[in-house]
């Protein structure tokens, strides 16, 4: 990979963080607002150790070796630069597994926010199917049929993935419910700030596996990853202890995260199938769906 590649695949990690986190900034910003400064400080500071290089560092990391177990820790750690065939080899040979479990992932996460969350409405139709949400469960259901039966007919490993991919996103949307559901619980709690420092450590952790999984429809370098990740949870932290009004003064930005969400998904599906689709692509969406929906709220009176 060139340097201009990585650049652009690290500025469009780290706009993918930013936008696609723009949930757990708001849950953030609401229980550190009764917390004391210092721990405000301290979630920012060194918080954000724990956010990037255990979370965002450690867990692509983790599953790039669960996917390739033959690599073993550090040839997984490193196999983006490795010029060593039975890297390549191996890599080629797991990728698939991952891009499908991943697409599947994100498709069900933009359908989900289709039908059933609230939202302000973009564009036209999103009104119509948000008042038709229980048509997120046939439409869920559909989907999986229909990719696991296009799966099974190339691989059936194919298709176990796409039921791992589904199997995460049901699991860890149960883990997003419980935590908005605690938002206004620990604001008004009488919880010691340190207890609500490691929940809020916890439930960055559940909301990190979204924009960890799209990563990978960039990039499969981990330290890449790392990097553009990083990056975006530093700002996001940075924005949720002093700015999180200014970003709810752009309301279409959850559109741009979920709609560039359904591009990487679709594109990681692809190329589970084995379609080779460029580099750039997956960057370009990002900043495009995300640049066009932050003029939208730009314009908006």
């Amino acid at each position: 990979m060139s340097v201009l590649s990585a650049i652009v695949v690290i500025v469009g990690l780290s706009l993918f963080e930013v936008v696609s986190s723009i949930d757990n900034a708001v849950i953030n910003a609401e229980v550190l607002g009764t917390m004391g400064a210092k721990a405000r400080r301290w979630f920012l500071r060194w918080g954000i150790l724990i956010a990037v290089f255990v979370v965002r560092g450690l867990l692509p990391w983790l599953i790039v070796w669960a996917a390739a177990p033959s690599l073993g820790p550090v040839r997984s750690l490193t196999l983006s630069f490795s010029s060593d065939p039975q890297v390549a080899e191996t890599v080629a040979h797991t990728a698939p597994y991952l891009l499908t479990g991943g697409g599947t992932f994100l498709v069900l996460l933009f359908l989900h926010w289709l039908f059933l969350e609230h939202k302000n409405y973009g564009l036209p139709g999103e009104r119509f199917l948000s008042a038709k949400g229980v048509w997120f469960y046939a439409v869920a259901s559909v989907f999986l049929l229909a990719q696991v039966s296009l799966d099974i007919r190339v691989d059936p490993y194919l298709a176990l993935a796409s039921v791992v991919g589904s199997t995460a996103f049901f699991i860890t949307h149960g883990f997003k419910q419980n935590a908005e559901a605690q938002e206004a619980r620990l604001a008004d709690s009488g919880l010691s700030d340190i207890s609500k420092l490691l929940y809020l450590e916890a439930i960055d952790t559940t909301f990190s596996i979204d924009g960890v999984l799209g990563a990978f429809a960039f990039t499969f370098s981990v330290p890449l990853i790392l990097v553009g990740n990083g990056v975006g949870a530093f700002i996001v932290r940075s924005i949720t202890v002093g700015n999180i009004e200014r970003i709810k003064s752009y309301p279409y930005l959850k559109n741009g995260a979920m709609y560039s969400i359904l591009i990487l998904g679709a594109v990681m599906l692809a190329e589970g199938a084995g379609a080779h689709l460029p580099e750039w692509l997956s960057p370009l969406a990002t900043f495009l769906i995300v640049g066009a929906f932050f003029q939208k709220s730009r314009r908006k009176p």
